[in-house]
């Protein structure tokens, strides 16, 4: 499997430019890969569909956002008129100075970046999107964190008037996930600001959302509100919701099993009904970035 490095990752501007080029060579943008290679995709095989990009119509129709519903195409059927302007996001919690500002603001005043990754879910399959955003390191420094900044945590919206799911108990809402502090400052994570060189949609967590792409899915909270840097380990919507399926850290791990689903392969979406699954790797291919952040953990017990 090709991994996707940080080095990859493409300004704005040039991915316009690539875009353009792509488009005078009669491809379309689902024919970019990550770097500088293209194919098309018509003539894609089973090797090489772990590093094609995903279609924007399997990445916006596909999803799992549960304030929606709970089934895939709940949230592109149940999100279109769902009001995401004005928004504001607060850091508070342990640092030296508390910051709201709005989602345009956030687009504003930090560069934004072209960010090819690849998206794993717990359930066994896999995107490779080209989201658009920054590390949230970026964001968090502006906050200041103090010495007491152990871990971070982040709420989602609760508004089950614009959100159909939150008015049922499939999960203790707001949404709330959480990483250790270094895990949010790594280069990696981002705040995503939209994908496919536009706006995020409704769908996919408009107008913030976060991706840990070491990480399963259900980690990358959608539509957040809210950023806490706190002290202690903070408890997860899925911790409470089901605390032996679902772990604090759920790094991408091959070796480790959820009880309901073999994590040792998974589906490419897009790639056919029929297409073999591909091995998933360790840290969903970000070993090398990341593995440093676990190196005295046992990974199975610390899922």
């Amino acid at each position: 499997m090709k991994k996707i490095k940080y080095s990859e990752i493409t300004p704005e501007k040039i991915y316009k430019k690539r875009r353009d080029f792509v488009k005078k060579l009669g491809l379309s943008a689902g024919s970019m890969f990550i770097g500088q290679n293209l194919i098309n995709p018509a003539f894609a095989s089973n090797d090489n569909l772990e590093n094609k990009i995903t279609e924007y119509r399997y990445i916006t129709t596909y999803n799992n956002y549960y304030e929606f519903g709970t089934k895939k195409n709940d949230p592109v059927e149940k999100s279109q008129n769902f009001k995401t302007k004005p928004w504001n996001i607060t850091i508070d919690g342990e640092v030296k100075k508390k910051i709201t500002l709005t989602a345009e603001e956030i687009k504003n005043i930090f560069p934004i970046e072209e960010r090819i990754y690849k998206l794993r879910c717990v359930e066994g399959w896999s995107m490779i999107i080209p989201w658009l955003g920054f590390s949230l390191s970026k964001l968090l420094e502006k906050a200041a964190p103090t010495s007491k900044a152990k871990f971070v945590k982040f709420t989602s919206i609760y508004d089950p008037e614009q959100m159909p799911g939150q008015r049922y108990p499939i999960l203790k809402w707001p949404y709330v996930e959480g990483l250790r502090i270094d895990e949010a400052m790594h280069p990696l994570t981002t705040l995503v600001t939209g994908l496919y060189g536009k706006e995020l949609p409704n769908q996919n967590g408009a107008p913030l959302r976060l991706i840990v792409p070491w990480k399963y899915g259900f980690k990358s909270a959608k539509a957040i509100v809210n950023i806490k840097l706190v002290e202690k380990m903070p408890t997860s919507s899925w911790m409470i919701a089901s605390p032996k399926e679902y772990g604090f850290y759920s790094n991408v791990n091959p070796r480790v099993d959820h009880p309901r689903w073999s994590q040792a392969s998974e589906r490419v979406i897009g790639s056919g009904i029929i297409s073999e699954r591909i091995p998933t790797t360790m840290f969903n291919g970000y070993g090398d970035e990341v593995a440093h952040l676990y190196s005295e953990m046992d990974l199975k017990k610390n899922f």
